[in-house]
């Protein structure tokens, strides 16, 4: 509820002159290097695309940020995880198949979402929009708008269109539609340490690692009104551009922040098991991993494997997507 509530004094429609990265205006060109280099997520690929994660312990939780902590001894089983983030063209083979409606295509239930305006309660997402200047980076509104109309087939909003991106992240959904597409695959979402085991990749000072990372989609310049481009995208890159990790893994920082299954809790061991209730006041949010286009030294230093935050679960955002596991046998 906070941050539909910060956003609403800033319900904004975004037309063709919104500065959105990767999202698809038709008359915004945001690429600024090839796609040569990316991987092509269509085509067949071992084990469906998915690798062998092995089992094992490390430090979970980092200390740049207060919700990191504490640092605390950790241990996963292994298991299999999507090579890279679930991309547009997979979501839509899903929504073809069952005729699924993600949530930024519902209305919301005013009973649920006492105090919102109207226009907030309209099927819709938020979207990142590169202001002009900024007073402070307290106030999120001067840069993420509300904006009716947006969802996963138009995440900037009416006049935005997917078609041509079917290999790049689906972003603007829930946690509800990243389990549906999961449970579709016979799959699950990861749990945050699996999440966070998997993108260290056994490196044992990964997690000690806080430098913007040279090998990802993150934002070069000053957060939110410079990027230079220097990596190749300003904004969302197609899935797979950059090295994987030594477990084989496309994007596990940056690009778009990644949906786990854990519900969020202000520290580590506070959090409750998945099908836990809020609390009194309370609106559920879940873990979410890897920090996104939109992470900066000067804003937003979340591009490591130990950074986490929490998503309301109803809210899609323009910088937010998801990968699956299953918890299968190994190889």
């Amino acid at each position: 509820m906070k941050t539909y509530v910060v956003l609403a004094a800033s319900v904004l429609a975004v037309a063709a002159s919104v500065w959105l990265g990767g999202l698809y205006l038709a008359n915004v060109r945001i690429v600024f290097g090839a796609a040569s280099h990316c991987i092509d997520p269509s085509a067949p690929a071992p084990h469906h695309g998915m690798v062998w994660i092995p089992g094992g312990r490390f430090a979970q939780g980092d200390t740049v940020y207060p919700e990191e902590g504490p640092v605390s001894a950790a241990h996963v089983n292994g298991f299999w995880m999507d090579r890279h983030e679930v991309t547009n063209g997979a979501f839509a083979a899903f929504v073809a198949a069952t005729g699924y409606v993600t949530q930024a295509e519902r209305a919301l239930d005013p009973a649920t979402h006492a105090g919102l305006p109207p226009d907030m309660l309209a099927p819709g997402a938020v979207v990142f929009v590169m202001p002009k200047d900024v007073h402070g980076t307290e106030d999120i509104s001067q840069w993420w708008r509300f904006t009716p109309g947006a969802n996963w087939r138009h995440p900037a909003g009416p006049g935005s269109s997917i078609a041509g991106h079917e290999n790049y992240p689906v972003v603007e959904v829930t946690h509800d539609d990243a389990l549906a597409y999961a449970r579709w695959k016979h799959r699950d979402l990861p749990s945050e340490a699996e999440w966070e085991w998997a993108a260290r990749a056994g490196d044992a000072r990964a997690g000690d690692d806080h430098d913007q990372p040279k090998s990802a989609n993150t934002w070069q310049g000053i957060f939110p009104v410079l990027n230079s481009g220097a990596d190749g995208y300003v904004g969302l890159a197609p899935a797979g551009c950059y090295a994987a990790n030594a477990f084989g893994l496309y994007d596990m920082l940056g690009n778009v922040w990644e949906l786990t299954n854990d519900i969020y809790r202000p520290r580590h061991g506070e959090a409750p098991a998945p099908d836990a209730m809020p609390m009194m006041g309370e609106t559920r949010r879940y873990v979410i991993k890897g920090g996104s286009f939109l992470c900066a030294p000067n804003y937003c230093m979340r591009y490591r494997s130990g950074s986490r935050e929490g998503q309301e679960a109803d809210l899609a955002a323009s910088h937010l997507g998801f990968r699956t596991v299953s918890r299968g046998a190994a190889p």
